[in-house]
């Protein structure tokens, strides 16, 4: 029998500092996360990092939590059972930190009889920390728990068609009503390392060349390349809604640590603008699919606030696809694609 696993970034339990000092250990202990040594790991996440970062985390997911809970949880719940209501299978969820877990998922799967799976990691572009961590930890899982099944998984989807038509259309559908200047399409960063690291050709990728060669110039490495496929959502959409070069830009988030990470910096990048004379800015995160801590407080909120005091007008946080109809729709024909086969 055939089933299916959605699998997100995952979300604390609660606000509590307790609870999201719990998550952030999981989070930051994976060695694709943090790819040092795990002696230095643990070194700096336990002896630093988990010291002070659970309760300013904490201060920050109180910020966007719902009545029902996590927003990220909420939304990947609507975005289950909306797929799982056109679907004949079993559809089940998981997170790849904190809980419902990918051991949870798949004995759910098992309980209802279902031996071959389709693994669907929630990130349009491939990333060490994200997909390829998943389906590792998925595989040591079935070998050691559930050996009987076996696994399918959708890969990166960032060039997809119908997803660039779904977002694009998202987008536009978004902005329909207001007025803006530029849309800054902000992408989850990354170090610079994770993208050598993930190069199968081992010397195609440069990661801090702002000229992107090596991203325009084809090369199998473009398969497991972050930054390439950030860059080559952008591109489509850009060319669906028919945008001019100068209403657009491509920035970076979320960064921890010292070490250099993907260029340019969203946070940045908003000031800059603001103080350039752009009055009104949106902004779409194209590596999530479900609003999160890093849509709703890092972009919505503090990028809103950093924008307006660096002389901005208007700011608009275009949300992310959740549990948009059209979304659902494009989840069920990659679903049944694979069913039928």
């Amino acid at each position: 029998m055939k089933g299916v696993l959605l699998v997100n970034l995952g979300s604390p339990d609660s606000t509590s500092t307790k609870d999201v000092k719990k998550y952030l250990g999981e989070f930051l202990m994976d060695e694709r996360v943090i790819d040092v040594p795990y002696f230095l790991r643990w070194i700096l996440v336990k002896g630093i990092i988990l010291n002070f970062r659970p309760k300013k985390s904490a201060k920050a997911y109180k910020k966007i939590w719902w009545d029902e809970g996590s927003p990220l949880i909420v939304l990947s719940e609507r975005l289950q059972e909306k797929i799982q209501h056109k679907e004949d299978i079993p559809v089940a969820l998981a997170m790849r930190y904190g809980n419902p877990s990918i051991k949870t998922g798949l004995q759910e799967l098992k309980d209802k009889g279902v031996t071959d799976v389709l693994i669907v990691p929630l990130y349009p572009q491939f990333a060490m920390a994200t997909t390829e961590t998943i389906l590792v930890l998925a595989e040591e899982l079935r070998e050691k728990h559930f050996p009987e099944m076996r696994f399918t998984d959708i890969p990166a989807f960032y060039h997809k068609e119908e997803y660039i038509k779904v977002l694009a259309n998202s987008i536009k559908d978004y902005l329909a009503d207001k007025e803006w200047d530029k849309i800054m399409f902000s992408y989850h960063g990354v170090p610079e390392r994770h993208i050598r690291k993930s190069d199968v050709t081992k010397s195609h990728c440069n990661p801090s060349d702002q000229n992107f060669i090596c991203c325009k110039t084809k090369s199998e490495a473009h398969q497991f390349c972050y930054k390439h496929q950030c860059y080559e959502t952008t591109r489509q959409v850009v060319e669906y809604l028919d945008l001019k070069p100068e209403q657009y830009f491509t920035t970076f988030q979320s960064r921890l640590g010292n070490d250099p990470w993907l260029q340019p910096y969203t946070d940045k990048t908003i000031e800059k603008f603001a103080e350039n004379g752009v009055e009104n800015l949106a902004v779409v995160t194209p590596a999530f699919v479900s609003d999160c801590l890093e849509t709703l407080e890092e972009i919505a909120m503090e990028g809103g606030e950093e924008f307006v005091e660096a002389g901005g007008k208007n700011f608009y946080a275009i949300p992310c696809l959740n549990d948009n109809n059209d979304w659902v729709d494009v989840m069920v024909s990659w679903i049944d694609e694979w069913k039928n086969k």
